[in-house]
């Protein structure tokens, strides 16, 4: 059309450069920043701060990287050897323990001269906390491997003795030589437990001065904490039981009859008739150590000692009560207090005035130590009887208990002299086959197994040599009812029926807490017993045996002092409350019968709060004698432990607040 000029549309709405346009644009961006790149090159202060990068990013590689990475790899290697020496030790073999134990502190001054590499990290704020600390626990672990390397080189000459392996000192002769001279031998390496706790002391010093709490509590922070925490428990644990320990240790000789003979009472308690020690005292011996080597002067039934004290004192109230044919208190019924140093000083103050002969301590030992010691020692023979483990039909239980039941307890035409003298011809036959065989053979395991049963209270000691009892009680091998910090919890009972019913009945212990906002907790005790099992034919006058019969259970549960009563179920006589051994008590009386069941539940309020989001530490102490009973423990519907209580056991509980 005439008059207007033609518009092109497209052109006009896509104001858009194109692409070609783009591209010179950020050429152009480009050779800017590479012209002010040039700039700051050609600059004084941009060659300083290039300069200063440099020598940075090398400082990093060459001053932090490469030595971290130095001291990572030979930790690593420090670890991998000191699992190797631990492993070594586990399987008792205390040659291969030397030598890797050896080859981990070589490591470990390795990684000491890496660390030192970066020492300039200390004198730099922020960085030199966390040098410091591992600069520390570096010290710690070295310590710590010289402590083992002495203890390890210190038991390596009696290897052979001990039955562990390696090549020891005393390799000829018999048995009881190779004994009498480890004994004799012994006070010349017994300063080295002095050594051993300066080096501990050192470590527990080194790793006081690492503060946890400077990690966080997450990621790998939170593992450092939980290692640093573990550490400063160990060397606590360590310095604490070697200085507690130290004196039986020195003294370890002379209790072994170097250079004078010791004599000591082995008392036998049958838990298949639990009493408040582990059972009831049924038999005893006494043994003499001769430099180590033990022998066996009498043995003999607890009723004939018994016979042999004159004006005996009236029973205390509990065998008024539960024992009413018994009125006078008998050297078999003494040990009617928890802990078992209390009741041996009991049990002394009558066997003085009895016929039996002067001694230096007390061993008592039940039913599950010689079963355990037969597991591997195979069939014993005494007074011509063989004895086995095999599991007997008549009783559910290994053939060994029933026929030390049949001996002491089956009716006979007649009298029966030293009825349950048979305990301690066994307990020597048991000795007389483990001595005569070759160490390698049998002394290793029995070894072990002795500290394993110590520590489930079926070995107990209280020897009148105080550092030696001081050393007994570091190892809790004496039976104390302990003093602790937090809740606590022992369960103590005792079969006041006279039939083995304990063979027979299980028990379960469920505790749960309740904690209010304010602190306050209040706790539920229950104790399920079940005896599944038909009753014995308990007719005396038909010569039956009576094995499983009712349970006359006299129970006590010890708690903090200061804990309230505020119910209870189950017992068949009122629950008293009483103060006793610094803990609060709770008594009372129940009975399970054959094919039957009980259930006992105490509720109680503690005499103390817990502080907000705190763990509450809570201390379980096994009773000499009892088996693995279960234990739960509950808070707020949540299950927070189970277990078999074979040890005492300490755990911290943590609830939901």
């Amino acid at each position: 059309m005439e008059g207007f000029e033609k518009i092109d549309l497209d052109s006009n709405l896509d104001s858009t450069p194109p692409s070609s346009e783009i591209r010179k644009g950020e050429v152009r961006q480009m050779a800017h920043k590479r012209n002010w790149f040039k700039r700051l090159l050609a600059s004084k202060s941009g060659k300083v701060l290039i300069v200063l990068i440099l020598v940075f990013v090398l400082f990093a590689v060459f001053g932090v990287a490469l030595p971290a990475r130095a001291v990572y790899k030979s930790t690593q290697k420090t670890i991998a050897q000191a699992k190797i020496a631990a492993d070594a030790l586990k399987k008792q073999n205390v040659e291969l323990a030397s030598v890797e134990l050896i080859k981990a502190k070589e490591n470990l001054d390795i990684t000491q001269k890496d660390l030192s590499k970066m020492g300039y990290l200390a004198f730099i704020p922020f960085v030199n906390a966390y040098y410091n600390d591992a600069d520390h626990l570096i010290k710690a672990g070295s310590y710590g491997l010289d402590a083992s390397i002495i203890m390890v080189d210190s038991v390596k000459p009696y290897a052979d003795v001990l039955g562990l392996k390696g090549q020891g000192s005393f390799v000829s002769g018999s048995a009881e030589n190779r004994i009498q001279t480890a004994v004799t031998t012994m006070g010349k390496i017994t300063p080295k437990i002095d050594e051993i706790a300066v080096k501990l002391s050192k470590a527990k010093e080194e790793v006081d001065n690492v503060d946890p709490n400077r990690y966080p509590s997450f990621l790998v922070g939170k593992k450092i904490r939980e290692n640093i925490d573990t550490a400063r428990q160990l060397t606590d644990q360590g310095v604490t039981f070697v200085d507690e320990a130290r004196p039986l240790i020195k003294v370890l000789p002379e209790i072994l009859g170097e250079p004078k003979e010791k004599k000591y009472l082995v008392l036998f308690q049958n838990d298949k008739e639990l009493r408040p020690t582990g059972g009831f005292l049924t038999a005893y011996s006494i043994f003499r150590f001769d430099r180590g080597v033990v022998n066996v002067d009498t043995s003999s039934d607890i009723y004939t000692l018994d016979a042999t004290v004159s004006n005996k004192p009236v029973a205390p109230k509990p065998l008024l009560q539960y024992l009413p044919k018994v009125p006078n208190l008998n050297l078999r019924d003494t040990n009617l207090s928890p802990d078992f140093v209390v009741s041996m000083e009991e049990f002394n103050k009558l066997y003085k005035k009895s016929s039996g002969s002067k001694v230096d301590g007390i061993i008592a030992v039940d039913t599950q130590a010689l079963v355990s010691a037969m597991n591997i020692l195979g069939d014993v023979e005494a007074s011509g009887t063989k004895f086995t483990t095999k599991i007997d039909p008549r009783c559910d239980c290994p053939q060994v208990i029933y026929m030390l039941e049949v001996f002491s307890d089956q009716p006979v035409q007649g009298t029966r002299e030293n009825r349950k003298g048979i305990i301690g011809d066994l307990m020597y036959a048991i000795m007389n086959k483990a001595f005569s065989s070759s160490p390698k053979l049998y002394w290793g395991p029995l070894f072990q197994e002795m500290l394993k049963q110590t520590a489930q209270k079926h070995i107990l000691f209280y020897s009148y040599n105080t550092d030696a009892q001081l050393g007994f009680e570091a190892l809790n091998a004496s039976g104390r009812i302990m003093q602790t910090q937090g809740d606590y919890f022992h369960i103590n009972e005792a079969n006041f029926g006279g039939a083995k019913s304990n063979m027979f009945v299980s028990e379960a212990v469920d505790q749960n807490y309740e904690v209010k906002s304010d602190g306050e907790i209040t706790k539920t005790v229950t104790v399920t017993y079940k005896n599944p099992y038909a009753p014995s034919d308990c007719n005396l006058e038909r010569g039956n045996l009576c094995l499983n019969a009712v349970l006359r259970n006299w129970f006590r549960v010890y708690v903090p002092k200061g804990s309230q009563l505020i119910d209870s179920l189950g017992s068949e006589v009122k629950v008293t409350s009483y103060d006793e051994l610094d803990k609060t008590v709770f008594e009372g009386f129940l009975t399970v019968r054959p094919r039957g069941s009980a259930k006992l539940t105490l509720t109680y309020k503690l005499p103390f709060k817990l502080e907000k989001a705190s763990p509450l530490p809570l201390l379980i102490q096994k009773q000499p004698g009892t088996a693995g009973f279960t234990y739960t423990i509950t808070a707020g519907g949540r299950n927070l432990e189970k277990f078999d209580l074979l040890t005492d056991k300490e755990v911290k509980l943590s609830f939901p607040r």
